[in-house]
């Protein structure tokens, strides 16, 4: 850094240079001519090298310059943010383990012996409770990281989903407020971010992409595509990811990126924004010690621009812990330690045991915090005497002045607004004048049709570069189509005939679903990034429901044009093609609208085949195939009706059989398909003048005894005709997708009960 000092001697650079030197934030820091320096903004940073590789591998690159996103002067004075939580409790039901000796055992004793250690409140025979969160308070503030430590199952993850919101409503007992004021849900939304444990990235799309789509979904339309593009440039060198901005993300298929520089990507799609809060779980879980540094690292720029940065790390190494501001030790739900790292060797010591000198002082503490929890008494001394040592503590402190110097937290927000952070929220700030905070800040930062087109312009990208899935889905109907365009070929009008023409339409109508089963993990791969970015107002569900069934459309055009120009005329069909082309292609939307809302429904791949395969089946069977509508037991009735391959069924043997002009079997032919099929013709002729002498009516060899309507009341097809059928099916796509829409809704709330 003293390079660069040297060459860009402004007094910002001075300010910013003492700022990195300073490891203690209570500090004050002064220019070079006596004034008082402010915590430098992100978009300062961001003109400055911003690099942690830079740090810690001595990587020089050129310094990259950036334009301001936003076109207003930044205020150099510090506008302090304190996120404040008290007494937070929560508590889950969990079954017990039953054995036999415990169910016949007496309900008080077994009560008893199970509770002696827990609470009883809410308690049932086969129900217990456990504490995940048992009064825990603390505070963070902006331009520091707040780290919350401790052993796995000691609840760090549960205290970053409760600060988080992530928490139903009810469940959670306590107070959680920003600068004096209730955080409303919806706010905190908008204001924040959480980047989770497991990074859910679409493998596919290259760094620089990844990061340009955050930028599309959480930064305004108002702001230009070339500014857009300037605040993800400046965001790949402050993350250190400029020569890995052209490499895709990967997968276990492909090769990308490594594991440090995925997890950075992480971050930087979900701080594209610039949130005012940063919630991390674990973002340097499965790194080595330089990339887990290097990713702390540039939380420590991310705070120093203004916000505050609260993670949950396992055990930190040396140097990472002295990139942290505060620390929050938990046991089991109880908080163990809470302050600064500094005051972790007096802590300690007055509780008896002194870290030893060169030792790492998280790693003696969570050592230390295991053996308690493995001795009888637990660490129950240790929650006592950090309560004791803290309210020493604070009765000893000299009271210090308000940080937020007197600012309501709407007034905070819109002077941090007007410095640069929070960049969705900079058109809204500046047209409202509302004294509730939650107004400051639109929910959605673009439209829903701005929404819609990233997000189908996102899935085309995917779709076109993995080109073997559109290959094995269009093989599949290839290979079907060959397949019945030959053991149907050219198909007559005869009896046989006829029972062939129904036949293969039942097959092709039930063919045209079971092939859109392959839609099904498409929903469940992206699940978790739809969890993600919907979690925090990236875009609506709305729009990624009518995202989804756009991009879907071209090809299941494709797919049906193809299955009905091989069938139709090798089979020699006698209907409308286009209605045909029309019936198949109302078939696959419908079958794939049912498979996608399955998807959001069912959990797993596999169980949502399962599912698909059963429930086709049924809609098969009581499609009118194999049982007439007649004759269907009248408790499975409503079966038939709700039945998707009905319709298509109905409909294509309407557009085959509804000319009433068309005869399908004439007089000789009425004897095929029974037991006098092969007697010769010569008697088949007498057998009709018999016929014809009983009834009273002429029937000769060439008479017309049955035509297509005939057929079709056979079949039991006279309710609907072909376009309502048509048009039901399509009808049926709809509904699907609304309830997939509703399935979303419902079942992406993200909050733990």
């Amino acid at each position: 850094m003293s390079r660069i000092v040297a060459e860009n001697m402004s007094p910002l650079n001075d300010c910013m240079a003492l700022f990195d030197r300073k490891q203690n934030k209570n500090v004050q820091m002064t220019d070079v001519s006596g004034g008082a320096c402010a915590s430098p903004t992100l978009g300062q940073l961001l003109k400055r090298v911003g690099d942690a590789r830079k740090e810690a591998t001595g990587d020089e690159t050129p310094v990259h310059q950036v334009l301001d996103v936003s076109d207003v002067t930044l205020d150099p004075r510090t506008i302090p943010f304190v996120l404040s939580f008290s007494n937070l409790t929560y508590n889950v039901k969990i079954r017990r383990k039953m054995t036999l000796p415990t169910l016949f055992s007496g309900g008080s004793n077994r009560l008893a012996a199970s509770t002696a250690t827990e609470p009883t409140t809410g308690e049932t025979l086969f129900t217990k409770t456990k504490t995940l969160l048992n009064d825990i308070s603390g505070e963070a503030r902006d331009g520091e990281i707040m780290a919350v430590l401790g052993a796995s199952g000691s609840g760090k993850s549960t205290l970053i989903d409760a600060l988080a919101n992530r928490i139903a409503k009810g469940s959670l007992k306590g107070t959680i407020t920003l600068n004096g004021e209730q955080l409303e849900s919806r706010l905190l939304k908008v204001i924040s971010a959480y980047v989770m444990q497991d990074d859910l990235l679409f493998p596919m799309l290259t760094v620089e992409e990844t990061l340009m789509f955050a930028a599309e979904f959480r930064l305004p339309r108002t702001l230009s595509k070339s500014k857009k593009k300037t605040r993800v440039q400046a965001l790949i060198d402050q993350l250190g990811l400029r020569n890995a901005a052209k490499t895709i993300i990967g997968d276990e298929g492909h090769r990308g990126v490594s594991g440090g520089e995925r997890r950075r990507v992480s971050i930087g799609i979900d701080i594209i924004h610039d949130p005012i809060i940063l919630f991390l779980d674990e973002p340097t879980s499965g790194l080595d010690s330089t990339s887990a540094y290097m990713v702390v690292k540039v939380l420590q720029r991310i705070a120093q621009s203004g916000s505050i940065v609260i993670m949950s790390i396992h055990q930190p190494s040396y140097r990472i812990l002295g990139l942290l501001d505060r620390l929050i030790f938990l046991s089991r739900g109880h908080t163990v330690y809470s302050g600064r790292p500094t005051n972790l060797p007096q802590y300690f010591a007055d509780f008896g045991h002194p870290i030893p000198e060169n030792e790492n002082r998280t790693e003696f503490a969570l050592d230390l915090i295991r053996e308690l929890e493995g001795s009888p008494g637990g660490t129950k001394s240790l929650v006592e005497f950090n309560r004791n040592w803290t309210n020493l503590k604070r009765s000893t402190r000299v009271t210090e002045p308000s940080p937020t110097q007197g600012l309501s937290l709407k007034e905070a927000i819109s002077a941090s607004i007007s410095r640069g952070k929070l960049v969705s929220g900079a058109t809204a700030a500046s047209n409202n004048d509302s004294s509730n905070p939650t107004s400051l800040v639109p929910t959605y930062a673009n439209p829903f049709w701005v929404e819609m087109a990233v997000l189908s312009k996102r899935s085309f990208i995917n779709s076109r570069r993995m080109p073997e899935l559109f290959g094995i889905r269009l093989g599949a109907i290839l290979v079907t189509g060959f397949i019945l365009a030959t053991v149907f070929w050219r198909l007559d009008n005869s009896p046989k005939g006829i029972q062939e023409r129904l036949g293969f339409f039942a097959f092709a109508m039930s063919t045209t679903f079971y092939t859109c089963a392959d839609a099904l993990p498409v929903f469940l791969q992206e699940r978790y990034i739809f969890m993600r970015e919907t979690a925090y107002n990236a875009y609506r569900r709305f729009s990624y429901c009518l995202s989804h069934a756009i991009v879907s459309l071209p090809a299941l055009i494709f797919f049906s044009f193809t299955f009905a120009a091989i069938t139709f005329w090798a089979v020699g069909l006698d209907g409308g093609f286009f209605f045909y082309f029309g019936i198949i292609l109302a078939s696959f939307w419908a079958g794939n609208s049912f498979v996608t809302f399955l998807s959001g429904v069912v959990p797993h791949v596999m169980l949502g085949y399962t599912i698909v395969v059963a429930i086709l089946a049924y809609f098969l069977l009581f499609s009118g195939f194999f049982i007439n509508r007649d004759r269907i037991p009248p408790y499975w009735i409503w079966f038939h009706y709700i039945s998707l391959v009905k319709y298509p069924y109905e409909a294509v043997l309407q557009n085959e059989f509804d000319d009433p002009a068309k005869c399908f079997v004439r007089g000789i032919q009425i004897f095929d398909n029974t037991p006098l099929g092969v007697v010769p013709v010569s008697l088949k002729e007498k057998l009709l003048n018999s016929m014809s002498n009983t009834l009273g009516m002429k029937i000769g060899p060439s008479t017309c005894v049955t035509t297509g309507v005939d057929i079709l009341k056979q079949q039991g097809v006279t309710d609907l005709s072909k376009w309502a059928c048509f048009w039901i099916t399509i009808a049926w796509g709809f509904f699907f997708r609304i309830l997939f829409y509703f399935s979303l809704l419902m079942g992406s709330k993200n909050k733990r009960r």
